[in-house]
């Protein structure tokens, strides 16, 4: 009895409802619309670039496809008045669990920076276009791509617009006899606000190593700023020994 249960189960995978070729243009229509995302990914030098978002939209659609079968295959070897009932979309939410576990392994925390979100929210939409397409809405899955295209594209060339804080780190090594409040004014000059402050004497070398956290609020290239304010440090006529300007 469950030999021939088996055997209605596999006749049923013929796909009734679907002719073969309709999947391979689902399968297709998600790699490249995948590809598409992570082939902006790749040009920016992401982790999770072209294969990856390529397979995590393949991914999504062939499970889509696979729970749309499922589905049909169990409806059509059971009454319709049944009290079971297969839910196609459970499938799909376990898709969106999983792809959040990938997403979170993108993100990394570095001082006040976070980074990789953006290529976390691509890895989540790269999944919704692998879905969309998966089950037929390839109008879902076209609109989805665009609008994630404008928005890595172009909304990064409208950040360079306006103004934003970011945060930096500057470190100086320099004698024991500099005034920190020279020092201070010097970097202040150039709007740079001190959000954090500390120091460090040796009094065997005779050196004092100071870091400075700071909140820009800058239009443009940031790191322009660096080159100012090193240029600023060595006019100013203080024993330095080290300076080092980096991302928080």
């Amino acid at each position: 009895m469950t030999f021939q249960r088996g055997e209605e189960m596999l006749s049923s995978f013929n796909f009734l409802y679907m002719i073969p070729h309709t999947i391979g243009i689902r399968l297709l229509f998600a790699s490249i619309l995948g590809a598409l995302i992570g082939f902006e990914r790749d040009m920016h030098g992401r982790s999770a670039g072209l294969r990856t978002n390529l397979l995590i939209s393949l991914g999504a659609a062939a499970f889509m496809i696979l729970s749309e079968t499922v589905s049909t295959s169990y409806l059509s070897g059971h009454d319709s008045n049944s009290i079971l009932r297969s839910d196609p979309a459970r499938i799909a939410a376990n898709i969106i669990t999983g792809i959040g576990f990938i997403g979170a392994g993108a993100i990394i925390k570095a001082g006040f920076s976070v980074k990789g979100l953006t290529t976390a929210a691509c890895i989540w939409i790269s999944a919704g276009i692998g879905m969309s397409a998966g089950t037929g809405f390839y109008e879902l899955a076209i609109v989805l791509t665009a609008i994630g295209l404008f928005s890595l594209i172009f909304l990064n060339l409208f950040e360079k617009v306006y103004a934003k804080n970011s945060y930096r780190t500057l470190e100086i090594i320099t004698s024991l006899e500099t005034n920190i409040s020279e020092i201070i004014n010097s970097v202040k000059r150039r709007g740079l606000k001190i959000i954090y402050m500390d120091e460090v004497k040796d009094y065997e070398t005779k050196k004092m190593k100071i870091f400075f956290t700071f909140r820009l609020y800058y239009k443009g290239v940031t790191d322009k700023l660096s080159h100012v304010i090193v240029n600023d440090l060595e006019k100013s006529g203080f024993q330095l020994y080290k300076i080092k300007w980096w991302h928080q």
